[in-house]
C-alpha cells in the first residue's frame, strides 16, 4: 500500500472532520486517498461499504457485481434508487459515488468473482471487502486473499443478526502466532440447502447497514493503521437484542 497522496484544496476542507482527528490527520486521509479498496457486491452490505468509504475519501474504489438492481433491492441496497431498475449495479454504484465524491476513482467489474479471476482481481488492490452473499464467494475470496497476501473485511447478515472479521493470515500477530483464517473460523460450507438464503428467509434492511458500516469502519482502520481490527476476533451483532458480542479464534492445526 502506498504511504499517501496530496490532497486539493478542497479535499482538505472536504475532510476536515478527518484531518482534525489526531489519529488519522493529514497523513492518514493521505493514505486514504492513496489506498485502492475491492468490494464484492453493490448489495445490502456493499452499499454502506462504498458510500462510507467513498465519503471518507478512499481513492480507488473496485466493485464486483454481474447482477442489475431489482424493486426488491431497495429495501436495502441504499447506493441505488428506484430509476436504477434494470441498470447493472456497478454503473448504478458508481455514479452514485460520483455524486459523493468526486475525488474517488471507480473501477468496475461488471462480472461474478470466480476461481478464473479473483487472483488477478486482488492483486491490483490493497484491502478486500467481502459483501457477498453466498458461501462459495465467501470461501473463494477468503482463500484467495490469504494466497495473495491482501487484507480481507468480511461480513455476513442473517434475518436479524450479523457478524464482522477481519482476516490476515499470512501474517503474525504480537506473540509470533499465525493469524488465523477464514477456514479456521468455519472450517467448511454448510451443505447446500442447509442455510436458507435472504429472499427465502427474508432480512432486516436496516440491518445491513449496521455490518456494512462496520466493514467500512474496519477498512478504514487498516489503511489508516489506527485502532486495533478484529482480526483474530468475530464481531456478532443481535439487532433485536441491540446487543454486540465478540468471539476470539485461533489458527488451528496445518
Amino acid at each position: 500500500m502506498t504511504t499517501g497522496a496530496t490532497l486539493a484544496p478542497s479535499e482538505i476542507t472536504r475532510y476536515a472532520r478527518h484531518i482534525v482527528l489526531p489519529e488519522i490527520g493529514g497523513p492518514g486521509q493521505q493514505k486514504l486517498k492513496a489506498a485502492r479498496v475491492l468490494v464484492i457486491g453493490a448489495g445490502g452490505l456493499g452499499a454502506p461499504v462504498l458510500q462510507y468509504l467513498a465519503a471518507a475519501g478512499v481513492g480507488t474504489l473496485g466493485i464486483v457485481d454481474d447482477d442489475v438492481v431489482s424493486l426488491s433491492n431497495l429495501q436495502r441496497q441504499v447506493i441505488h434508487a428506484t430509476e436504477d431498475i434494470g441498470r447493472a449495479k456497478v454503473e448504478s454504484a458508481a455514479a452514485a459515488i460520483d455524486a459523493l465524491n468526486p475525488h474517488v476513482k471507480v473501477i468496475t467489474h461488471a462480472l461474478r468473482l470466480g476461481a478464473e479471476n479473483a487472483r488477478e482481481l486482488f492483486d491490483a488492490y490493497d484491502l478486500v471487502v467481502d459483501g457477498s452473499d453466498n458461501f462459495d464467494t465467501r470461501y473463494l475470496a477468503a482463500d484467495t486473499a490469504e494466497a495473495a497476501a491482501v487484507a480481507l473485511v468480511t461480513g455476513a447478515v442473517g434475518r436479524f443478526d450479523g457478524s464482522v472479521t477481519v482476516l490476515k493470515p499470512y501474517e503474525t500477530d504480537a506473540d509470533g502466532h499465525p493469524n488465523p483464517s477464514y477456514r479456521d473460523l468455519f472450517p467448511e460450507p454448510p451443505p447446500p440447502g442447509a442455510v436458507p438464503s435472504c429472499a427465502e428467509a427474508g432480512v432486516l434492511g436496516a440491518l445491513t447497514g449496521v455490518i456494512g458500516t462496520l466493514q467500512a469502519m474496519e477498512a478504514i482502520k487498516l489503511v489508516t493503521g489506527i485502532g486495533e481490527p478484529l482480526i483474530g476476533r468475530l464481531l456478532l451483532y443481535d439487532a433485536l437484542a441491540a446487543q454486540f458480542n465478540t468471539i476470539r479464534y485461533r489458527r488451528g492445526k496445518r
